[in-house]
């Protein structure tokens, strides 16, 4: 009886990597259909009037930078360009090189932004849940300069801002503990600031009923897909959606081997029958 010679792995680990890569230098742009939570939290941006002040807070660190890092991109470019004032914070160490990163990334798109009057970066807080307690009480007490030592009474964007009053959102990028789960507690729960966010894909279940049930949480961004939805949305293509297109390649990849290992068992079997 005839044998056939199994099928080199290294052929497969090829077919693999070139799945996986290609998609990431060429944006093939596969169809994605935006979903009802990525729609609430776009919409939360899109309507907020021009010149809003707001705070999109940066609670996740490199490990979950995949995932959170194109809908970081992908929210403060859409804030940009509402023309809404950014007040960057950050409740996990790394959160500040997060949100430095986007700033850069974004700096020449956005060439006449000014600091102090357009965005201010307030930079890392230790205390999750009871410092942003202190800030619907006191803003100033517990940010009393930014993260460059300037006295926030001399930053234009802080005219007014001495609690929750005056910020219009809460947007933030979640990997854990200080995160969504807290600002939705003080700054929606306690203070009646509308809230929203991202999260991490594995994250996302529990998150979800915050959103669904509850109606605490304005939308809300789950891992890749959801910033591949949120890119769609503004019209701006970036890793998220090529992201997309080479996890689509590699599983289609994945179930052609599948499907020829399953004929060639079932012919093998009639074989010796």
């Amino acid at each position: 009886m005839a044998t056939h010679k199994p099928l080199d792995r290294r052929i497969i680990f090829l077919l693999i990597f070139l799945g996986v890569a290609l998609p990431l230098i060429f944006t093939l742009g596969f169809k994605i259909e935006t979903t009802e939570n990525v729609e609430k939290a776009f919409n939360l941006i899109e309507n907020t009037q021009s010149g809003s002040r707001v705070i999109i807070s940066f609670d996740y660190d490199p490990a979950s930078k995949p995932e959170l890092h194109p809908m970081a991109k992908a929210v403060v470019e859409h804030a940009f360009r509402k023309k809404h004032k950014i007040i960057f914070t950050a409740f996990w160490p790394m959160g500040i090189s997060m949100y430095e990163d986007i700033l850069g990334q974004l700096a020449s798109e956005f060439p006449d932004l000014k600091y102090g009057e357009d965005y201010v970066t307030l930079g890392y807080k230790t205390g999750g849940q009871v410092t942003m307690q202190k800030m619907g009480k006191n803003f100033r007490n517990v940010f009393p300069s930014d993260q460059l030592g300037t006295l926030v009474s001399e930053l234009p964007i802080m005219d007014g801002i001495y609690n929750f009053d005056n910020i219009s959102y809460v947007f933030t990028l979640s990997a854990g503990t200080p995160g969504i789960k807290e600002w939705v507690q003080i700054a929606h729960d306690a203070y009646g600031v509308k809230t929203s966010g991202g999260v991490t894909a594995v994250s996302a279940p529990a998150i979800l009923p915050y959103v669904n049930d509850q109606e605490q949480l304005v939308g809300l961004l789950g891992g890749l897909k959801g910033a591949a939805e949120y890119e769609l949305l503004i019209g701006s293509p970036g890793t998220a959606t090529s992201g997309m297109d080479a996890q689509s390649i590699a599983h289609l990849i994945i179930i052609i081997f599948i499907v020829i290992g399953n004929i060639n068992y079932y012919i093998n079997k009639r074989k010796e029958i």
